[in-house]
């Protein structure tokens, strides 16, 4: 596993632009402002780039693959055209399946089963409906938080409409593989809920 993910807080900024059809990420350490990561949506067919500007957006289908600035894959989600209930697909840098995102019905705030490939369940992704906070937990244990404000080195962050800060807890050891199954619920909650 790439030695970036061992890193506990991350910074997701979303590109924006004018008539953008496609989702661009870059992914920073807050701490060093630092650009470590990307996370481009490429090779859009036709009709999704059509339907991205109508107000079936939330439906269309999506590919974003997570890379080093050096262009080396980490991690791509994919999922398909969707009407109700989202479920997203995660794989490593092999292009093997280790994980799915699994939109629950009715969630207030929005929430997500997270099992691994065999769909065992490995933790619940889960919003308030107050706004901007996801938590994900594990048998209650919370693993790690999506915000929009991160309070760290004796100052308050606040992140502008597309940006979200991603972080870890401790508990969760630094080579562990379901820390690119975390990475991804940031661009999930993003690409599912907010867009």
């Amino acid at each position: 596993m790439n030695t970036l993910l061992n890193k506990n807080l991350f910074l997701v900024k979303e590109h924006l632009g004018l008539f953008k059809a496609a989702n661009n990420y870059d992914i920073f350490d807050p701490e060093t402002n630092e650009h470590i990561l990307n996370c481009r949506e490429n090779n859009l067919g036709f009709f999704t780039k059509i339907f991205r500007f109508s107000k079936y957006k939330r439906n269309t289908p999506f590919n974003l693959e997570i890379a080093t600035v050096s262009g080396e894959k980490i991690v791509t989600m994919k999922r398909g055209t969707t009407i109700f209930r989202s479920d997203v697909e995660v794989f490593n840098e092999k292009e093997q399946l280790i994980g799915l995102f699994k939109q629950k019905f009715w969630s207030v705030g929005g929430k997500f089963e997270v099992t691994n490939e065999h769909g065992k369940p490995v933790c619940l992704l889960q919003g308030k409906w107050t706004g901007w906070d996801f938590k994900l937990t594990q048998d209650n244990k919370e693993l790690a938080q999506v915000t929009k404000k991160w309070n760290g080195l004796g100052k308050e962050l606040f992140t502008t409409a597309d940006n979200y800060v991603l972080q870890i807890h401790n508990t969760v050891p630094q080579d562990h593989k379901d820390r690119k199954l975390i990475l991804a619920a940031v661009l999930c909650i993003d690409m599912v809920l907010k867009e």
